[in-house]
């Protein structure tokens, strides 16, 4: 572990500053335009990964919370519904400035609450404020339709924002995928109950400030902060709630949906993945090398589309794995304020001993540990980047979404071979695919089951495009118009353009 970079102390000195209030206030829920403590008067901790040291108590709450927010949400709908589009834009694009004012604020503040590097959550609110910005410029049109004219009708369709929405965000990247999920919403015109992950409770509260400051209407967007047991079951059932957003694992997608059953909601699931990144030996290893390492080094290995399976074809497997391993063991691992670390503590004890079990796992069915499979001593939840080789597609190593730094080697020989082991996993999310051979790329690509492929890259974000998995990766699609599609309801209206024959029943 390295912590000796210039720019730590410092940085750990603004921090200090920026979590003062919330050391003294502790975090609150925000319901109807206020600032209020959990109906039950009940609080939980926070804690920071990178010592385990106390941030502050949180507000924990409940189903009477969750119905108080409900009904603010409910009550504020209409005005929301029914404000000009263009004013709508210009709230969220004050939301995107004061997003970017507060950057410094926000990126100290997550690397703190989620052990992720300052080098990766630098750029998190910028891209938080890209999301509004994005949004924001497509409000008014969310609503545009279609004339699609019949011999009779002129038939027109528009779309309508579906009501109030639940929202339920994840703790590995909090702050860029709540504006993602929320910016969507309230620029179609829905309103919001957001229940942030416990585990990083931060960056939500920090933008729901921004949100008030920005002109947002009281109870447009409520903020409960809880565990999901009883907030986002509560949440996930309230009758008020037209639909839920939820990024985070794929059993809890499941149970979230058996208990919207019953109010028939909407469910939009982001879930998890278990990638692969196939490398053919036409490919520009190097460049494959590079994109397999960031993708699944990065952010901790705490992501979704992650490339945490490597399919390399033998030929030349020996020579990839070899610099794989080095540029492994380079990887540097310290205090996530730290401008020159890589690699920061993993998220919560409960997740760091899950991550570290299979590294036992991987020794009894028979892989091989080529880098890490180590935690080092210290107080915060420090693992080191590891590499399994030798593995075989039906360990539990190269089946289960472990989402961390740890990545699996699996070995092929042909295209179909490698085909037949990318597919055969329960998820489907994103797949990498590097080769030089085009024909090659679109057969495989066609037959490839993930909702995301990169051709010869790595993960890049643009927001036009759809995102999202199939199999037990997800429901439906984020990104551009696929947003307001989960967020809004089409709605058709036929106009008679003329005295048409209409069949008479019961006339003399």
């Amino acid at each position: 572990m390295t912590n000796s970079q210039p720019g730590l102390e410092q940085n750990i000195e603004k921090l200090g500053g920026y979590l003062a209030r919330f050391r003294q206030d502790g975090i609150r829920n925000h319901i109807n335009g206020e600032t209020v403590t959990a109906a039950s008067g009940e609080t939980f901790e926070t804690r920071s990964p990178v010592d385990d040291s106390l941030i502050c108590s949180v507000a924990k709450g409940g189903a009477a919370d969750i119905d108080a927010a409900a009904k603010a949400a409910k009550g504020a709908f209409a005005e929301w519904r029914d404000m000009k589009a263009s004013d709508r834009k210009a709230i969220l694009h004050k939301i995107a400035d004061a997003i970017e004012a507060r950057a410094e604020e926000i990126a100290l503040c997550e690397c703190w609450d989620t052990g992720q590097a300052l080098r990766f959550m630098s750029k998190a609110a910028l891209r938080g404020a890209e999301n509004f910005r994005f949004f924001a410029d497509r409000s008014p049109s969310a609503r545009d339709g279609q004339s699609l004219p019949s011999p009779t009708l002129m038939n027109i369709s528009t779309r309508v924002p579906i009501g109030p929405v639940g929202v339920i965000t994840p703790w590995n990247t909090p702050f860029m995928l709540s504006t993602w999920k929320i910016a969507p919403a309230l620029a179609a015109g829905c309103t919001v109950v957001h229940k942030p992950a416990e585990f990083s409770p931060l960056t939500a509260r920090i933008l729901m400030e921004i949100t008030d400051e920005a002109g947002l209407p009281k109870g447009v967007w409520n903020l409960v902060n809880g565990f999901g047991e009883d907030a986002g079951k509560r949440l996930t059932e309230h009758p008020d709630i037209k639909a839920i957003a939820f990024v985070g694992e794929s059993s809890t997608g499941s149970m979230i949906m058996k208990q919207g059953a019953d109010t028939l909601k909407r469910v939009h699931f982001e879930l998890g993945g278990k990638n692969p990144v196939v490398v053919f030996d036409d490919a520009d290893l190097d460049r494959a090398l590079d994109a397999a390492v960031f993708m699944i080094y990065s952010l901790n290995g705490e992501r979704c589309t992650s490339s945490s399976r490597l399919l390399v074809q033998k030929t030349i497997a020996q020579d990839f794995q070899a610099k794989l391993v080095e540029r492994v063991n380079n990887i540097r691992v310290g205090h996530p304020l730290d401008p020159a670390t890589e690699m920061g503590p993993l998220i919560h004890k409960v997740h760091f001993d899950k991550v570290v079990s299979y590294f036992d796992i991987a020794r009894e069915d028979g892989a091989t540990i080529a880098a890490g499979g180590t935690a080092p001593e210290s107080d915060g939840h420090y693992v080191r980047p590891t590499l399994f080789t030798d593995a075989r597609p039906g360990m539990r190593i190269a089946q289960e979404e472990i989402f961390g730094p740890v990545l699996t080697a699996i070995q092929f020989e042909t295209e179909e071979e490698a085909l037949e082991i990318a597919n055969g996993v329960d998820y489907g999310l994103t797949g990498y695919v590097w080769t030089n051979d085009i024909s090659r790329a679109l057969r495989f690509t066609g037959k490839l089951e993930a909702g995301m492929i990169w051709v010869n890259s790595e993960n890049v974000r643009h927001l036009p495009t759809p995102f999202g998995g199939v199999k037990a990766s997800g429901i439906g699609r984020d990104g551009g118009d696929w947003s307001f599609e989960f967020y809004m309801e089409q709605k058709h209206v036929g106009l008679a353009l003329g005295q048409h024959n209409i069949p008479k029943l019961g006339a003399s």
